[in-house]
């Protein structure tokens, strides 16, 4: 028995180290990007972490209303980065998580009918959005190799050696590491990296020795909601993406379990995800989707009981209740952060060219959908005043290069594609099975 535990213990942490990296760097991105304080940089990093684990239960724990009932692990999406940090640049803090408060109702409201909806958001459609929101990421992580836009010693050769040097570490940690090794190299790069700056003295631990050992979280902690609708189409867009990108994980998940998924497993799966967002955006967190380098340690470990995520979740919220740990993140140099940014926001674009190759390419209409919809994207977003002088309720849909490459997508898409619903069932089918 005690063996037993032990083992459950060991393979929580496991999955605990395997989606660390990702949970606290999103909180430490956005944070960064918007100017926060450290003691509100560590706040987000804490409540981050304690609501990945709230937002696990809520999944793993199947219900009559909700929870798809596997092993999956979920974490803050990087598809919400770019949006989270234009949205907070442009409307403030507070429309991030007004928009992050509609969007799960909204996801909460389609999920019985979700699958329905499924014909609108095939592989071309999906994979050209997150290619969007890789190529608009890309920015930010140049900005922290410098230094952070602003910073005194920008583009300082201590800066570049730090960012690229991290970023070394990572490749050859995944070019001569395998498995559990391989699957942390973002956060052992991060780890080396700031040990590096520590011994240049570009580390400064005042934060960690400020922050309490123990905080009661507060809902609304940046203060109250506002609601913009520019933002809040923004926002649904990510989490229906984010729907899209978890029914792959759930059909993987299905697999290695032995499990046949109902339309109703897929619903309260989809449901879960929109009360985890729901609970992120009152606590001042982030939306929420599946973490598939997760899936791939249940494949690794041959371990597929739900008390191993159980025990993760629980380690996640305890962790969540120490502002210290949080603090011990926000000590990393923003040039570090920007070389493991460079690899992480790479991947981004590289699973949305992934999401891609599941598309027909023979079909010109699928190259023009792509083509069109990356384009644009990038291009409002490369000169944002490009429709500066249109009427407001036409530039909800344009002042925003992820909204308006999106749009141009999803319209696309019925204009070409809609009236052959069995081809687009085929892809979606495929590209299900291809996840993690």
């Amino acid at each position: 028995m005690k063996t037993n535990a032990l083992k459950i213990t060991s393979l929580g942490i496991q999955h605990v180290l395997a989606m660390y990296a990702g949970a606290v760097i999103v909180p430490l991105i956005v944070g960064g990007a918007l100017g926060l304080t450290g003691e509100q940089l560590t706040y987000l990093v804490s409540i981050d972490i304690l609501m990945c684990g709230i937002a696990t239960i809520l999944q793993v724990w199947q219900n009559r209303f909700f929870g798809i009932g596997l092993p999956v692990v979920l974490g803050c999406t990087f598809t919400a980065v770019g949006p989270m940090i234009a949205i907070g640049g442009q409307y403030g803090i507070s429309a991030i998580y007004g928009s992050i408060l509609i969007s799960g109702l909204i996801v909460v409201l389609i999920a019985g009918f979700f699958g329905k909806l499924i014909k609108f958001f095939p592989p071309v459609v999906t994979g050209s959005v997150v290619t969007i929101i890789g190529i608009t990421l890309i920015p930010v992580a140049m900005n922290n190799i410098a230094g952070g836009q602003g910073s005194a010693d920008f583009g300082s050769l201590s800066n570049i050696s730090l960012a690229f040097g991290t970023l070394l570490f990572i490749i050859l940690l995944y070019r001569f590491t395998k498995g559990f090794i391989r699957s942390v190299s973002i956060l052992l790069g991060l780890a080396a990296g700031t040990i590096a700056a520590a011994l240049m003295g570009k580390v400064n631990f005042a934060a960690v020795g400020e922050a309490s050992w123990f905080h009661i979280v507060k809902p609304f902690y940046f203060g109250m909601p506002t609601f913009e609708w520019t933002p809040i189409i923004t926002m649904t867009i990510v989490a229906i993406v984010s729907l899209v990108e978890s029914t792959g994980v759930y059909f993987a998940l299905g697999d290695i379990t032995g499990r046949k998924l109902s339309e109703k497993d897929l619903s309260k799966g989809y449901r879960a995800e929109g009360l985890a967002i729901i609970v992120g955006g009152l606590f001042n967190a982030f939306p929420y989707t599946t973490y598939s380098q997760n899936v791939g340690l249940v494949q690794l470990s041959g371990v597929k009981g739900k008390n191993v995520i159980y025990t993760m979740a629980v380690m996640l919220i305890i962790l969540g209740f120490v502002p210290k740990i949080g603090a011990l993140t926000t000590v990393i140099p923003t040039s570090v952060l920007g070389g493991a940014m460079v690899a992480m926001f790479g991947m981004v674009i590289a699973y949305g060219i992934k999401m891609l190759s599941k598309v027909n390419f023979a079909s010109q209409e699928n190259l023009l959908i792509i083509a069109c919809s990356v384009g644009i994207g990038l291009g409002v977003t490369a000169v944002p005043e490009l429709f500066a002088q249109l009427p407001e309720s036409i530039k909800l849909l344009t002042n925003n290069g992820i909204v308006a490459g999106s749009f141009t997508a999803i319209l696309l898409n019925i204009v070409f594609n809609i009236s052959r619903p069995v081809k687009q069932s085929s892809e979606f089918q495929e590209s299900n099975q291809s996840v993690a």
